[in-house]
């Protein structure tokens, strides 16, 4: 049994003082108790020492709903069993146990809940983030993120970790879909494939670009997640539009994650692909062809002799047997390719 300890931790060379909950043994303490944090809210279970482990970078794209095990065990193996720390902007500890205690193998998981911008500039909170050898970014609502962490310590602390100490970083859902250099930030909310399609300027479609997360072999590229829950298939073709059409960008490309399935990146840009559901790598046609109808208030159309987008699907495996080369986004393995194409706001699948 475990009980949640309130206890209140200050720093001399830090300003602020910032309260935790940690997970330690004991018979006699009262249940479900919780901090109520001046600066921040955490939850830490395992040592609370920090320590320096061998790690290896690598980024995980993670769906939403349950959890893909192997992709969790594939972050661990690469944080060299160190400290894995959990960030979100909703919810509590549920990711503490099931990673320290099921899954097992690192030295502590502590989860940081960052509510506001004032959290996520707390020195405190850049230096945990900094200290760790694993980072994943829980699910919820991507505008929360980009409110709270875009261009704070919280930011700067996660491109440190991925590109400078080079520790695996992943997400789930929200915390997928703002790893991409492009991303879907919903500032006014989700939208759906069709209504992407009949207006790829609908108010709802806001896009991110370049100025939050710097994570290798994602450049010229955005996520999207529960891509089978609805069928996000149209709307990510319309982020691909958008790319094209407002920024110029050369042959934009795109990931869509199942539920249940994760995308794991290695250093050598080798996509992996773990779990129950496929991952979908689009990219624009290599013809150069861009939308030939990109406007507001009107429907999508990008035709192409049916071919505007290429697709190489990937079913995902409980080994990660399954991938694509994220290097050339030309070849991959246990796949098959496909063709993606929009004719006057109606998605067609070649």
């Amino acid at each position: 049994m475990h009980r949640l300890l309130s206890f209140t931790c200050s720093l001399a060379l830090l300003t602020g003082c910032s309260q935790s909950q940690i997970n330690i043994p004991a018979q006699d303490a009262p249940s479900g108790a919780r901090a109520q944090a001046t600066s921040f809210t955490s939850w830490l279970t395992g040592d609370a020492a920090d320590v320096q482990t061998t790690t290896s970078g690598g980024t995980v794209l993670m769906g939403g709903s349950t959890d893909v095990d192997a992709a969790i065990r594939w972050m661990i193996q690469k944080s060299g069993g160190g400290d894995f720390v959990v960030i979100r902007a909703s919810g509590a500890d549920g990711y503490n146990n099931y990673i320290y205690s099921e899954l097992g193998g690192v030295n502590s998981v502590e989860t940081l809940l960052l509510t506001s911008r004032t959290q996520a500039n707390d020195p405190v909170v850049e230096q945990k983030i900094r200290n760790a050898e694993a980072v994943f970014i829980a699910g919820g609502d991507q505008a929360n993120y980009v409110n709270y962490w875009k261009d704070t310590k919280v930011e700067d602390a996660l491109n440190y970790l991925r590109n400078t100490k080079q520790v695996p970083i992943g997400g789930t859902s929200a915390g997928c879909a703002i790893q991409g250099s492009v991303y879907f930030s919903a500032l006014n909310g989700t939208i759906t494939s069709s209504e992407a399609l009949s207006n790829p300027y609908n108010r709802k479609l806001t896009l991110g670009r370049n100025d939050f997360l710097n994570n290798p072999f994602l450049g010229n590229t955005i996520t999207d997640t529960h891509f089978n829950n609805p069928d996000r298939r149209g709307r990510l073709v319309t982020f691909l539009a958008r790319m094209s059409k407002d920024w110029a960008i050369d042959l934009p490309k795109g990931i869509g994650v199942d539920e249940k399935t994760a995308v794991c990146i290695e250093p050598n840009g080798t996509a992996k692909v773990f779990g129950t559901g496929t991952a979908f790598f689009l990219i624009q046609n290599r013809t150069g062809d861009v939308p030939e109808r990109c406007e507001s208030r009107k429907s999508l159309h990008w035709y192409r002799s049916r071919q505007a987008i290429d697709v190489y699907k990937v079913p995902g495996t409980a080994t990660g047997t399954g991938t694509f080369d994220l290097n050339a986004w030309n070849s991959g393995s246990g796949g098959s390719w496909q063709f993606y194409y929009v004719d006057y706001g109606v998605l067609g699948v070649n």
